[in-house]
């Protein structure tokens, strides 16, 4: 059976692409043969070894869905108006192409809003009768006030694993800025000096090297690493002793990999995955002491709830797949 995923693939942004590594790798896990819609399908092809199509090229995209039994949307923090309206617009009308297909259509896994109220009445209207599978509690509640029902999964990502021999090391810190978080990578840069002068070793990580190296080579840091490859840089995370991140996917990265992290919530989905997952979280203003001290003592998550998480994304796909 073909698999096909949208989601935000082909960009250069490593927490999407590590969304779409753990989604590939597991539906041929299970017998399924994944179709990634991306902005370079080519190099997303060659990338994860299986089929993929132009995200933005109207008849091509079509042809996808229409070779496909299961359409998914995400993972990811798709279904959302705070960066433009126009991202909406997008993937609602893969949802409905797909279901004007009459293919099985599933939200998977995503993260729901922030939403206008218009944006919240056009996801109402779009994903009534849709399974929807949500990544973290706040997006329930997010679906239950547009009076849609959902059920709780997990990030894919979280489902990736470290290279094997790798030694964590409780001296090393990475701190994981976003570039148009400004008020944050003021905080890091605190943080960095104060975790230098206590003898740790400071990584500045950047996610999205396009977006993000000027923030990272701002920190301050003993090293800084740019990189697109996910593995790279769940690698790095797990050869840590603990995870700062503004970006979403270096905590979960982090939770992947067993190294305690917190996160500095700049969306409400970097909030929501701390709280779930029983780690601490932080405004963007916030304060570099607290912050410093848990590096410090490597204050870990809850990592029963973590192990939940990850046993919730791994049962997702066979619910998402209708097995």
């Amino acid at each position: 059976m073909r698999v096909t995923v949208s989601g935000y693939y082909g960009f250069g942004n490593t927490g999407d692409e590590a969304i779409a590594l753990a989604i590939s790798r597991a539906l041929k896990a299970r017998g399924a043969e994944p179709l990634l819609l991306s902005n370079t399908p080519e190099e997303t092809a060659r990338t994860y070894g299986c089929e993929s199509a132009p995200r933005m090229q109207p008849l091509g995209l079509l042809a996808a869905l229409a070779r496909s039994g299961v359409v998914l949307s995400g993972g990811g923090g798709l279904l959302q108006d705070r960066t433009s309206a126009r991202n909406l617009t997008y993937y609602l009308g893969v949802i409905r192409a797909a279901r004007l297909l009459r293919k099985r259509v599933v939200v998977f896994n995503q993260s729901i809003g922030p939403l206008s109220p218009e944006g919240g009445r056009r996801v109402a209207a779009a994903l009534r009768g849709v399974p929807v599978i949500v990544r973290d509690r706040g997006s329930l509640e997010t679906l239950r006030a547009l009076g849609l029902e959902g059920e709780l999964g997990g990030d894919p990502a979280l489902l990736l694993s470290p290279t094997p021999g790798l030694t964590p090391d409780p001296r090393r810190v990475i701190l994981a800025p976003r570039g148009d978080v400004t008020d944050a990578t003021e905080g890091l840069r605190s943080v960095a000096a104060a975790l230098r002068s206590q003898g740790r070793h400071v990584t500045a990580l950047s996610f999205m090297p396009d977006h993000d190296d000027g923030a990272a080579r701002s920190l301050g840091a003993d090293e800084v690493l740019g990189t697109r490859d996910p593995q790279v840089a769940l690698d790095a995370i797990a050869s840590s002793g603990f995870v700062i991140g503004v970006r979403l996917h270096a905590v979960i990265l982090a939770a992947a990999a067993g190294v305690p992290f917190a996160g500095v919530a700049y969306d409400p989905k970097v909030q929501g995955f701390c709280d779930d997952a029983g780690a601490p979280a932080h405004p963007t203003a916030f304060g570099a002491q607290a912050v410093t001290a848990q590096a410090l003592a490597r204050t870990a998550p809850d990592w029963d709830a973590v192990a939940e998480m990850k046993a919730r994304a791994e049962r997702s796909f066979t619910r998402a797949l209708g097995r």
